[in-house]
């Protein structure tokens, strides 16, 4: 008997095969995928309500612009209420009774200068006394003897007129010894002509002076008014004005503003530095302001044109761009760059970014800031 073998047989036991293979293929890539997580979402930062009930929202404002320009200068005498001091009379100096730094008043004696010409001056007043007695004598007795007929009026005038010569000769020994200081026994006595502290003293005792010596022996300031001398480069003399807003810090006091005006610009530029010199006179009743303390000066004047201002505190310093916060409501904020004009204390003036009546986060910004780029 023969037997017939079928050859499609093996053929349809291999495509089940591989179809099998196949499913099992598919079954597994799907497990596999099941197994693999999705990536979280990033979840924008909300200010937290503990925190928004401490912040500061402020709304960008118009304002008119004001220009500030920050100038470096120096505290300085009141030259109109200093006073050098020197001596009328050559002498040697004695009894220096003030020093360096001290207050004095008007009247107070400074020092004494002992002196030949104030010795020549009270001779001088001896000399002109007696001869003032020895005319008006001579003028009585030539006065009776022209009433009794033995001198002539000529005599009579002759004796007036020597008698009013000594007379004029007295006042002006009187004047002189007066302006010298009115001292009989050979002593110059230099006193303060007015209120204020020493802040020149360039004389110790024993020291001889000369009359004609233009060197000062004090100089005297009244320091409740001081003036600070600002330096102004050629670029920016049209942007300070007289009557200018100034605010004057110093080192010593770098919490304290002292707010005065544009008193004086000097039309003439320093040769060396190529400077010209702005004058601010500040009053300075607690003597904070001494000579040569140096001074950081910002003058500020209206531009006459309206921009966008917001508080200083609302802004954002990072990589070379300013940004402020605007905040949406209910926690929500976003980061908003900004282009600044001009900064003047606490308050930042814009010229984009923002529109007027936008809320803004004006306290804490940076860290809000650093929260939402986190």
């Amino acid at each position: 008997m023969t037997v017939k073998i079928n050859k499609k047989i093996p053929k349809v036991k291999f495509s089940i095969g591989i179809a099998a293979l196949l499913l099992s293929a598919a079954l597994l890539m799907q497990s596999c995928s099941e197994n693999v997580k999705k990536p979280e979402e990033k979840i924008k930062y909300r200010i937290p309500d503990s925190l928004l009930h401490t912040l500061v929202i402020d709304s960008v404002q118009t304002c008119p612009l004001i220009n500030a320009l920050k100038l470096t200068g120096m505290v300085d005498f009141n030259q109109d209420k200093q006073v050098n001091v020197f001596s009328l009379v050559s002498g040697n100096v004695q009894d220096i009774r003030v020093q360096l730094g001290d207050y004095v008043t008007a009247g107070q004696i400074l020092a004494v200068v002992k002196s030949g010409e104030m010795a020549g001056y009270s001779n001088n007043l001896v000399i002109a006394e007696t001869n003032v007695t020895s005319t008006k004598k001579q003028l009585d007795a030539t006065t009776d003897l022209y009433k009794s007929g033995l001198a002539s009026s000529l005599e009579v005038t002759t004796a007036q007129a020597n008698y009013d010569q000594a007379i004029s000769a007295l006042e002006t020994a009187k004047k002189v010894l007066k302006i010298n200081g009115n001292n009989d026994k050979g002593e110059y006595v230099i006193k303060s002509p007015i209120n204020g502290f020493i802040v020149q003293k360039n004389v110790t005792n024993n020291t001889s002076v000369r009359a004609d010596n233009a060197t000062n022996l004090f100089t005297i300031s009244d320091l409740k008014e001081v003036w600070v001398q600002a330096n102004v480069y050629e670029a920016n003399i049209d942007k300070v004005h007289l009557g200018d807003s100034v605010e004057v810090r110093i080192l010593s006091e770098p919490d304290k503003v002292f707010k005065g005006k544009v008193d004086k610009i000097l039309n003439v530029l320093d040769p060396s530095s190529k400077v010209i010199k702005v004058r601010v006179v500040l009053q300075n009743p607690d003597y904070i302001l001494k000579p040569q303390m140096y001074a950081s000066v910002l003058v500020s004047n209206p531009e006459g044109r309206q921009a966008l201002c917001i508080p200083s505190s609302a802004l954002v310093y990072e990589t070379s761009r300013y940004y402020v916060l605007v905040y949406k409501g209910k926690g929500d904020a976003d980061i908003t760059p900004v282009e600044v004009l001009n900064t003047l204390g606490d308050k930042t003036y814009l010229s984009s970014g923002v529109k007027e009546g936008d809320k803004i986060i004006a306290s804490l910004a940076l860290q809000i800031y650093t929260e939402l780029n986190n």
